[in-house]
C-alpha cells in the first residue's frame, strides 16, 4: 500500500483529487455544513488553490430580493402584468 495515501488518511478532513477530478468529501465535513447526500452544489473558486462548495439553496436565499430596485416603489404585480401587454 502507498504510505502516502496511508498517512493522508490519519489526518483528519483530508481527501485527495482522483484522476477523474473527482474528491470525496469527509462525512464529518458535509454533516458541519447540513449538507447530505443528493444535495445539489455549486463550486466557486475563491482564491487560487480555494474552492468552496455552495448549497444551490443557500445560492437561491442569497440571491432572492437581489433587485429590489428594478421597478418604482408601489409598483403592484398587475402594474407589472400590464407592461407586457404593450
Amino acid at each position: 500500500m502507498d504510505t502516502k495515501v496511508k498517512d493522508l488518511r490519519r489526518q483528519p478532513g483530508a481527501t485527495r483529487i482522483s484522476s477523474k477530478n473527482q474528491v470525496t468529501i469527509p462525512v464529518q465535513a458535509l454533516a458541519e455544513a447540513g449538507l447530505e447526500a443528493g444535495d445539489v452544489v455549486w463550486a466557486e473558486v475563491v482564491a487560487p488553490g480555494v474552492v468552496q462548495l455552495v448549497s444551490a439553496e443557500s445560492l437561491v436565499r442569497r440571491l432572492a430580493g437581489a433587485h429590489t430596485d428594478a421597478y418604482a416603489e408601489g409598483t403592484s404585480l398587475d402594474d407589472v402584468r400590464d407592461e407586457w401587454d404593450r
